[in-house]
């Protein structure tokens, strides 16, 4: 037994020293390499992508700047990339020691290009709730419909058209709030209509062609330039320098006699500095509704200089649209009838407009922390729509036509096409300097702009004129004049190793006259000024490498629109508290965002379900009101090749002791629902990539019920809805005369689901629900179609 135990006793000694020699000798055997990542101020880089290609290894840098690997030694390829910069690469030979190799990258063209929009847009550790598009990424479903509907699978985003098919007049809604709402720029140049405070995209057709990337913050968002953010700020950057000289034609076919023809080119840098780049495009497409058809031609200029300082853009853009009336909607019966018709007989009800925008954009950078970017803009905005009005009554047209007939309460009236026009131009001129070190970066500048806009009215034809008028006479006139003027400074700093702080302050000055008539001829003389101080705080916390944590808060004050205005001389400024709480996770597999967010409203213009004569929604102050919500949306790598993207919005929209006002009495009804505010949001997207030139994508959209009126009316409620859509993408690399040929298709709609997904009221106002005066109408969408596309590239 001694022996044996002696025996073991030495078994296991010699076990041991065994473990300790291949322990030691396995540890010699691998070496850390580590470094640093710096851009061209010699500043850390933090989640710069650094990877090992032949070993299939990656990682991402530290806040600063910072990574490392445990190697064996040997002789590796490593890669270092980061967005908005040139990938650089390196051979590293690992000996027998650790090694350290530092990295330092230049900035690409197209980081030269995003200076554009820096006042504007915030990064992706920014304590500010938002989502980031590609070019990439657009290109799969850019085959003619418009932008709202390119962005309708990103969380909390809703998106309508009236010809059901999102060509022509679309609209986008993000957590419930409108356009008017949602602060669009270009480059950085304000794009909201100043008047109305809308976005028309209409005039901008097929400008995702154009566009290099997007960024989306949803709630106030850090936006500096043009009207406050209410509900989210979009931010478009167009194209980037091209290095190469190329040229694109893009063709698409689909459904209703859709057609998009893009024809883009590039010069490439001559002699490495300048370039010249354009596109021109049109869209033709007779809509899912009978006769809303839209004709939308468009274009896109640009000259440019860059050389290691300087970045000098000269743009010019522009669109000329005519679109078949569709704003209407039907009533419930006509909805059961035919959901394609459209009420609107006279041919040639349509709507014309032309705009041209022209920019000019001067980035310099004076050393290694600072630089300064001016933008310039004048944008050229002329049309009308014309409409044919049966029995209307004389007494609204400035004696110009003579009765035939009365209307239906017996006053004189007579059939008549009028022509309702608009005729303005816009200037802004925006100027900030950035200062950044390895600690902080603080951009600071002012904004400013002028518009000026006449709305008129002319008779084009009528069964009897007066006899002392003339065709195309003025029935009314008005004009406006806006200006505004922003100063603002933003700092983001570290507080230290794993804090880091966003302080973003604006000052906002606005000034508003108008003299004249509407079109109904009541007087409309507006002179109002308004002061606003919009501050913006945040912190952005970071857990470790993969999960970090942020807050903030903004406040956000906006001055009505001239609809509103006209609707009553005593409306009121709105004021916002955005308060948003979020968490970020972030590794190989998973990209996970996490948001709550609490917005309190003063004096909130909600829409109230009804519309004007021109197809707007009215809007009423509301004394206290607010929107809740969580918002969650990730990306997951299911694998190599498949991957999902789900996204979830849980919200509560409430008026808090909503005033309703009928047959001249006032009654408190208490808390109800916002319009058009639904509670659930949802989207997905499964993307399969069996193949490198292949892609696949199935992708989702649910969205709750919810109320065209404030009243919680169950008349004005909208069903939910659940549509799917089929995108595939496939690319040919032929060996000549194409460097590439991109097969697209599109099957909207895939179940071919009977939907409305907005409408109209008036229950709030003009009745008590359930009398014969109740009046909806509502905007029915596409069931199934199809677009398929080719894109040509040389």
């Amino acid at each position: 037994m001694k022996q044996f135990l002696k025996l073991n006793f030495k078994k296991v000694k010699l076990l041991v020293a065994f473990l300790i020699i291949a322990t030691t000798a396995s540890a010699q055997d691998f070496y850390k390499l580590s470094g640093k990542v710096y851009n061209e101020n010699k500043q850390p880089l933090p989640n710069a992508t650094v990877k090992l290609l032949d070993q299939k290894k990656a990682t991402a840098t530290d806040s600063d700047g910072n990574f490392e690997f445990q190697l064996n030694k040997g002789n590796y390829a490593i890669e270092v990339s980061y967005i908005g910069y040139e990938t650089k690469m390196q051979l590293i030979e690992i000996i027998n020691s650790n090694q350290k190799v530092d990295f330092y990258v230049a900035p690409s063209t197209e980081k030269l290009n995003e200076v554009l929009v820096s006042a504007v847009r915030v990064k992706p550790s920014s304590p500010v709730t938002h989502s980031n598009v590609t070019k990439e990424e657009l290109e799969k479903r850019n085959l003619g419909q418009d932008i709202p509907v390119l962005l309708n699978y990103l969380p909390s985003v809703t998106s309508s058209s009236d010809a059901g098919a999102g060509v022509g007049y679309t609209y986008i809604r993000v957590r419930g709030s409108d356009a008017s709402r949602i602060n669009v720029t270009l480059n950085g140049i304000p794009y909201n209509d100043t008047e109305s405070q809308g976005t028309f995209w209409v005039n901008l057709g097929d400008f995702t062609s154009s566009t290099q990337s997007m960024q989306l913050q949803r709630g106030v968002g850090t936006s500096t330039n043009g009207s406050g953010a209410f509900g989210a700020s979009l931010n478009l950057l167009t194209d980037a320098i091209s290095d190469e000289a190329y040229g694109e034609i893009s063709s698409a076919i689909g459904s209703y006699n859709t057609y998009k023809n893009t024809i883009k080119f590039s010069t490439g840098k001559i002699n490495d500095h300048i370039e010249i780049a354009g596109r021109f495009s049109k869209i033709d497409s007779d809509g899912y509704v009978d006769r809303a058809f839209s004709d939308l031609k468009s274009y896109f200029l640009q000259a440019s200089y860059v050389d290691d300082n300087t970045l000098i853009k000269a743009i010019t853009f522009g669109n000329e649209e005519k679109t078949y009336q569709a704003w209407y909607g039907l009533s419930a019966e006509e909805l059961k009838e035919d959901r394609k018709q459209n009420p609107y007989t006279y041919d040639n009800e349509t709507d014309n407009y032309w705009q041209d925008h022209y920019q000019l954009h001067w980035n310099e950078t004076l050393n290694e922390n600072w630089s300064t970017n001016l933008g310039l803009n004048y944008t050229k905005g002329k049309g009308y729509f014309e409409q044919y009005k049966e029995g209307s009554a004389v007494s609204k047209y400035n004696n110009i036509v003579e009765a035939t007939g009365t209307d239906w309460y017996g006053t004189p009236a007579t059939d008549l096409i009028v022509r309702r026009w608009l005729d303005n131009d816009f200037y802004v001129l925006n100027f900030n300097a950035n200062y950044k070190n390895e600690e902080y970066e603080v951009i600071s500048g002012i904004s400013a702009s002028n518009y000026k806009g006449d709305h008129f009215g002319e008779v084009i034809w009528a069964r009897q004129f007066a006899a002392d008028a003339n065709i195309r006479d003025q029935y009314y006139f008005s004009d406006a004049t806006k200006n505004e003027f922003s100063i603002y400074s933003k700092a983001s700093f570290k507080v230290n190793k794993n804090l880091s702080a966003l302080v973003d302050l604006q000052g906002r000055f606005v000034n508003y006259e108008t003299d004249g008539l509407t079109s109904d001829r009541d007087a409309l003389n507006i002179d109002k000024s308004y002061s606003f101080f919009n501050p913006k705080v945040g912190l952005t916390y970071k857990i470790n490498n993969n999960n970090s944590i942020y807050t903030s808060f903004a406040r956000a004050n906006r001055e009505p629109n001239r609809d509103d205005f006209k609707n009553g001389p005593d409306v009121q400024n709105e004021i916002l508290n955005d308060f948003e709480l979020g968490w970020r996770l972030k590794n190989e597999a998973v990209s996970l965002n996490t948001n709550f967010y609490y917005m309190q409203y003063k004096n909130q213009l909600i829409q109230t379900g009804g519309l004007n004569d021109v197809g707007e929604y009215l809007r009423e102050n509301v004394d206290d009101s607010y929107r809740l919500g969580l918002e969650i949306d990730a990306n997951i790598k299911l694998s190599s090749k498949f991957s999902i993207s789900p996204n979830l919005t849980l919200s509560s929209n409430k008026i808090k002791n909503f005033i309703l006002e009928r047959d001249d009495t006032s009654v408190n009804i208490g808390t109800t629902n916002i319009a058009f505010s639904p509670d659930i949001i949802a989207g997905n997207s499964i993307n399969y990539q069996p193949a490198k030139n292949l892609s696949i994508n199935f992708l989702s959209k649910f969205v709750g019920e919810q109320y065209m009126s404030n009243t919680d009316t169950e008349a004005s409620k909208l069903d939910s809805y659940f549509t799917s859509d089929l995108n595939l993408t496939y690319e040919i690399k032929p060996k000549s005369i194409f460097k590439s040929i991109v097969l697209s298709g599109l099957v909207n709609n895939v179940f071919n689901k009977e939907y409305v997904d907005r409408g109209y009221t008036y229950l709030d106002y003009w009745s008590t629900p359930g009398n014969s005066f109740e009046v909806q109408g509502y905007y029915p969408q596409a069931t199934r179609n199809f677009l398929v596309g080719a894109t040509f590239k040389f």
